[in-house]
């Protein structure tokens, strides 16, 4: 049986009651080792093949062996290359940093807060999807997110990213890129669960003599209220990309709100002992 019949048999073929859970399912995301990882590139075909993602290009961009350069509304999985010298002199030998990055649907998530048209939604795991047919193409979350995910597709205006193949998370699938992994790179589950084997491994390679290991979005004190997608890395994150100290770009809006309306009361009073001295 093809995948698509399966989601049509497991989701019983569009009737509501087989929509409904028993009881809240768990938030489940990604732990995204890159210890691991090959730079094989698997996760983005398979991301693209699921979700009829266009092809983007596949330019030479002399980015060593990277061709998608990055994110984008066509690009939901970005597997990086990053080139380092092994040693200290220049003519060492050079190892290979590689990293299949994606949305963090974040906690805290500043491209919820600003989406006008409610396009963008939590789902039930905890995850954020675009709903295209109530996007408008306004382009307030683009700015917004703090690691520059969200794109607009050209030729269509919308903005498109990561879905963490919700389709597939309700048929009690696992998402493509996770399924097409041939190292387990990319990591599948319960958040929580997650956690703690992240912290597991981390702790592993650090015994194991591997040097930089640390993990990336892991920490729900963070700027973004934890990530549901993050990484084990072996540098330090800008050398993968990724903002040090991501912040939810919307965190100050209840105080500035709270300003403009102290703000706006106070000029209402101004007003109004203005016209009162008028009349006196």
């Amino acid at each position: 049986m093809s995948e698509i019949s399966l989601l049509s048999s497991v989701r019983g073929h569009g009737d509501p009651a087989a929509d409904v859970y028993a009881e809240h399912p768990p938030r489940m995301g990604f732990f995204t080792d890159t210890s691991v990882c090959i730079g094989c590139k698997a996760c983005e075909v398979a991301c693209k093949e699921w979700n009829q993602v266009p092809e983007d290009g596949l330019n030479f961009t002399g980015m060593s062996f990277d061709n998608s350069e990055g994110l984008s509304a066509d690009t939901w999985r970005h597997v990086a290359f990053i080139e380092q010298p092994a040693g200290d002199q220049p003519d060492s030998e050079f190892r290979w940093l590689m990293s299949s990055d994606v949305c963090k649907h974040c906690t805290d998530s500043a491209c919820l807060d600003v989406c006008p048209t409610g396009a963008l939604f939590r789902t039930e795991f905890g995850t954020v999807v675009v709903q295209q047919d109530v996007c408008n193409g306004c382009g307030y979350c683009v700015p917004a997110c703090p690691y520059g995910v969200i794109g607009k597709r050209e030729g269509d205006g919308r903005v498109f990213k990561c879905t963490l193949c919700y389709d597939r998370l309700g048929a009690g699938m696992e998402p493509a890129c996770a399924k097409a992994c041939p190292t387990d790179s990319i990591q599948f589950g319960e958040l929580e669960a997650l956690r703690e084997g992240a912290a597991g491994r981390a702790e592993q390679l650090e015994q194991a003599g591997v040097l930089g290991v640390r993990l990336y979005g892991h920490d729900p004190n963070d700027g973004v209220g934890g990530d549901g997608a993050f990484f084990l890395l072996l540098d330090e994150p800008e050398v993968y990309g990724l903002p040090p100290h991501p912040l939810a770009t919307t965190r100050d809006l209840p105080r500035m709100w709270r300003n403009a309306a102290i703000a706006a009361a106070g000029l209402l009073g101004a007003v109004g002992a203005s016209f009162a001295g008028r009349r006196r």
